[in-house]
């Protein structure tokens, strides 16, 4: 097969024993457009020699190619959000009845730009150099702060962007919890209040359990810390001391680190204080850096 230019990052992700394993890469910035099916899954890394194509690895964020798929999951064979969580469900990244439940009822096409493919497996452009990533990694993160995201407890989400995530925390620790979400540009946290006022989060917003913010998302949001569960949407060169500060003992920081090669860190912060970092995948995110840097292109 043909693809126009090479995959940056690629990597196995090592889950238990499911249906069917993956294979991902992981890109960022704008939405992937999926190739006509050549053969199931059978190449990572792109060369200038073939028949199919993919844009440039350097504008996307946030995609996988499954192995042994029987087709490649395009828009046109998912067109409701249900469709997306089974396939999700399928492909071993929902594991679990409580993340499929939520992803159901946070409907995703409430939190894309009008005229999207809502349901593709994609990350999307959302304007100011910014995107929402693709469902797959949406639940790759809710599944590793689902025991961190029990009713009653903290979350913050860092780079809330759309406020899809942010609405799925909130739904997950309800009215008795708080959901916050941070983001420096003012225009895309007029946009999340908007969609979230669409969604079935609304309620928590009018109540105030769940809440967005305009802020640097490097200095956390004190307000309601320490939370039992951190997620950021872009990659820091290093983890932020604030960020780790802000965490409870016993609580959980999923976030991409690294520059040109990152990793997934899982941050646990255990009950004497002390914290444990593992790396769960290879990833690719946007930077997370000044409201400036971003409007500049980086």
């Amino acid at each position: 097969m043909k693809m126009s230019s090479s995959v940056v990052a690629y990597s196995f992700r090592h889950i238990p024993p499911l249906k069917q394993r993956s294979i991902r890469y992981f890109s960022h910035q704008r939405p992937l457009r999926r190739p006509p099916l050549c053969s199931p899954c059978s190449v990572l890394v792109a060369t200038s020699t073939s028949s199919c194509s993919l844009p440039n690895s350097a504008s996307f964020t946030g995609n996988s190619l499954f192995r042994r798929m029987e087709r490649y999951w395009a828009a046109s064979s998912i067109n409701k959000n249900k469709g997306m969580v089974e396939h999700l469900q399928r492909y071993g990244v929902i594991q679990s009845k409580k993340v499929a439940e939520v992803m159901e009822t946070v409907d995703r096409a409430l939190f894309v730009p009008d005229g999207s493919s809502a349901y593709e497996d994609s990350p999307m452009q959302i304007g100011f150099n910014a995107t929402i990533s693709a469902p797959h990694m949406h639940a790759t993160c809710l599944q590793l702060l689902e025991k961190n995201l029990q009713p009653g407890m903290h979350a913050l989400d860092v780079g809330s962007g759309t406020g899809y995530l942010t609405a799925c925390f909130a739904l997950m620790v309800g009215p008795q919890g708080h959901a916050i979400g941070v983001d420096h540009i003012p225009e895309l946290v007029t946009m999340s209040i908007k969609n979230i006022e669409k969604s079935a989060a609304a309620p928590l917003l009018k109540d105030g359990s769940l809440a967005l913010h305009v802020g640097d998302g490097r200095e956390g949001w004190v307000e309601f810390a320490p939370y039992d569960a951190i997620h950021v949407g872009a990659a820091a060169p290093e983890i932020p001391q604030p960020l780790i500060d802000q965490l409870k003992p016993g609580g959980r920081l999923v976030i991409p680190v690294g520059n040109v090669f990152q990793e997934l860190k899982v941050v646990d912060k255990k009950e004497d204080g002390s914290v444990s970092v593992r790396s769960e995948t290879s990833v690719r995110y946007v930077p997370l850096t000044s409201r400036e840097a971003q409007l500049r292109g980086y």
